[in-house]
């Protein structure tokens, strides 16, 4: 990989097989995208990818009703279900080729009693994941039930305490990073960076008393609630090659030239 690559999210069409040609439509050498309907669904996905070139990554879970939360504590499921099902889906992405799995990790539902022995154990699992697999596994630390910040802190301390994320990678919400730190964002950002490989690009906007993924864009202020992302970028283009994601949703139902327009600003700014 020669510097950044750009890649479109299989969370701008929700994973819609009928829709699996507009994730290519861009022009983007990349495509990120799991959640799929079901087992025929992702064969229909690999072989357009195949036909179109390029690589991809996989989101976990692999198929729809999957375990999203549940490595450290059950949100819907047992951690230990959830870590069999997680395995599963290692195993089939790795046979499929993919760049990477990325999994929501770590994420707490809110305060935990002790959450630094919980990432070690967690980190330790993925490790030997990885290493049996030999696929590079994403992690993406996400804000809880309720919009908490807890488990964005406890990473945090977890890096200011010493101790170490390797031999994983890191992936970057910008969306849910501004939402839980605001202005802060540089102090909790900065330590992550030698870990970074993934970022995941979309602004936010609240509608009906809900977030929804807004396309990035430069004008923010369209969205309700929306951050400026510009020096957030420049700083996540420092340092090691990354795959920068657009990953919004069809809620706000962004029109083409305003995705077009995102996508340009980006390429601009990140000189890709």
């Amino acid at each position: 990989m020669m510097g950044h690559t750009l890649g479109m999210s299989g969370s701008t069409i929700m994973s819609d097989p009928d829709k699996f040609d507009e994730l290519f439509k861009w022009g983007h050498a990349h495509v990120e995208i799991g959640e799929f309907r079901d087992r025929a669904s992702m064969e229909q996905f690999l072989c357009i990818q195949k036909e179109q070139g390029g690589t991809f990554g996989v989101h976990a879970p692999l198929l729809r009703g999957g375990s999203k939360y549940d490595l450290i504590e059950k949100v819907a499921m047992d951690p230990k279900d959830g870590r069999n099902r997680f395995k599963s889906d290692v195993e089939m992405v790795k046979e499929a080729g993919a760049s990477y799995i990325l999994v929501h990790f770590p994420y707490f539902k809110g305060s935990h009693n002790n959450p630094m022995q919980a990432m070690e154990e967690g980190i330790s699992y993925l490790a030997e994941l990885q290493k049996t697999y030999d696929i590079p596994i994403v992690c993406e630390p996400k804000l809880g039930q309720d919009m908490s910040v807890d488990g964005i802190r406890y990473l945090h301390e977890f890096f200011m305490s010493g101790r170490t994320f390797s031999p994983l990678d890191i992936c970057v919400d910008i969306g849910d990073y501004m939402m839980a730190c605001k202005n802060d964002w540089r102090t909790y950002i900065e330590p992550l960076l030698p870990y970074i490989r993934v970022v995941h690009m979309h602004n936010v906007t609240s509608l009906r008393e809900t977030y929804f993924w807004a396309p990035i864009h430069p004008d923010y202020h369209q969205w309700q609630g929306g951050f400026d992302m510009k020096d957030l970028l420049q700083v996540l283009c420092q340092g090691r090659e990354k795959f920068f994601i657009f990953e919004h949703t069809p809620h706000t139902h962004p029109s083409e030239k305003q995705v077009e327009e995102g996508i340009q600003w980006v390429r601009n700014l990140l000189n890709v």
